[in-house]
């Protein structure tokens, strides 16, 4: 029997020839990641086990984003934890202050990962670099302090869930139309440990950006990661980046899937997320026309420069709804930077946005946009269970960078393509 893209990733980090779903195996790791939060349980479990040293200074990251600039005391004291860790034991992928940004854009576009790695993450949304043709999943704070010691990690191996995309995008459609509507079919634990692997002609018309966001939501539907094969698009975008060799693995015709799902990118729609769950999908066709309070344009999902210029295109010589509050949240330095060079920046103020310092912030319900009792928020976030964003009585809508930006305009959930037109 033939093995899927990522059993083939799996076998290769585990010195075996092949490996079946359900088999339990230990996988030697390429990247160990921990944020600000998770990061100090991990080193908390790494002092308590009487650790003395780490397997590779170069390859463990960590990345100061989910509360930075520190928003109160224990913010602070978790930083300053992870912090002299890192000094402690040398870690070169240190991302601090001004250096850092949204872990999940961050690794990537710095060139930590890529195609055929193996990585783990304190994060639910290390699943992220499946984009890149690599196996990386969310794991608890122990694992990544066992990770962190011995450079490897039992999995289970997964099962996995044929993806099939078809067609193209049209104009105001992304990747997050894309993970939404699949969500929206299978359900938030549809693909419950298992991997969600795309495949199909139309991957080659997903952009990298595109890519990095349906990886990054395959945990809403209950996957242990998502991934997509390795083409033109990723070599690309490695190139330059990645100073590894790339490792390119490919599913064997002979693989077996649980099940198949076809998507038809021609008759894709801007899709919503409805409260309380990510499955709770609409057309915008069915949506438009519900009443806003904030709108979120950012995090480890839509923080991306393609996501940027989008909310931007659509932002240019318009205003923030009366009474609504957006906000515009970058999601590296580099692209904060790249915002300023292009003018988008200048563009979002003018709109009557505020743009944040890179940050998860309002995504988790941190800081950075608070929602208060009966209040909504469309956001290119990646979660709207109860209480997500706030107030347990508030109410978050998951949308595109398109969808968010139209609605801010008029303060009622949008679709971009029925905007009037720009005097």
């Amino acid at each position: 029997m033939g093995m899927t893209m990522t059993q083939k990733i799996l076998a290769a980090h585990a010195g075996l020839e092949n490996v079946t779903a359900g088999q339990l195996i230990e996988a030697k790791l390429d990247l160990v990641l921990g944020n600000d939060i998770t990061s100090p349980v991990a080193i908390n479990e790494f002092e308590k086990c009487g650790a003395q040293s780490i397997f590779d200074k170069n390859r463990i990251a960590l990345v100061l984003d989910h509360f930075v600039p520190n928003k109160d005391i224990k913010a602070a004291e978790q930083c300053r934890q992870t912090r002299d860790f890192a000094g402690k034991y040398d870690i070169k992928n240190f991302f601090d202050v001004g250096r850092m940004g949204i872990e999940h854009a961050l690794l990537p576009e710095q060139g930590l990962v890529g195609p055929g790695d193996c990585v783990i993450g304190a994060d639910s949304h290390t699943c992220t670099y499946g984009a890149l043709g690599a196996f990386s999943t969310g794991v608890g704070s122990t694992d990544m302090a066992a990770g962190m010691i011995s450079g490897k990690a039992w999995f289970k191996v997964p099962s996995a869930i044929k993806v099939v995309l078809k067609g193209k995008l049209s104009p105001y459609v992304s990747g997050k139309d894309v993970i939404l509507h699949l969500i929206g079919e299978i359900g938030v634990d549809g693909a419950l440990y298992q991997s969600l692997e795309f495949t199909g002609e139309g991957v080659k018309e997903l952009s990298m950006d595109d890519r990095l966001c349906i990886s990054n939501m395959a945990i809403e539907a209950g996957a242990k990661n998502g991934i997509f094969p390795v083409d033109d698009v990723t070599l690309a975008y490695e190139k330059g980046r990645f100073e590894r060799e790339p490792k390119i693995y490919s599913a064997d015709p002979d693989a077996e899937y649980t099940r198949e799902v076809t998507i038809d990118l021609d008759i894709l729609r801007p899709t919503v997320s409805f409260p309380h769950l990510p499955e709770n999908t609409k057309t915008i066709d069915e949506a438009a026309g519900v009443k806003m309070d904030q709108a979120v344009i950012g995090s480890c999902t839509n923080g991306r420069m393609e996501d940027m210029r989008t909310a931007a295109a659509i932002l240019k010589g318009r205003k923030v709804a009366k009474g609504l509050r957006c906000i515009v949240i970058p999601a590296t330095q580099q692209i904060y930077l790249d915002c300023l060079r292009e003018g988008l920046l200048e563009i979002f103020v003018e709109a009557g946005a505020v743009v944040s310092t890179p940050t998860c912030g309002p995504c988790l319900g941190g800081y950075m946009g608070i929602l208060g009792k009966g209040e909504r928020a469309v956001s290119t976030t990646n979660r709207n269970f109860v209480g997500r964003m706030g107030h347990v009585e508030s109410e978050v809508y998951l949308a595109s960078p398109a969808v968010a930006a139209a609605s801010a305009v008029t303060g009622v959930l949008t679709d971009p393509a029925k905007l009037p037109a720009v005097d």
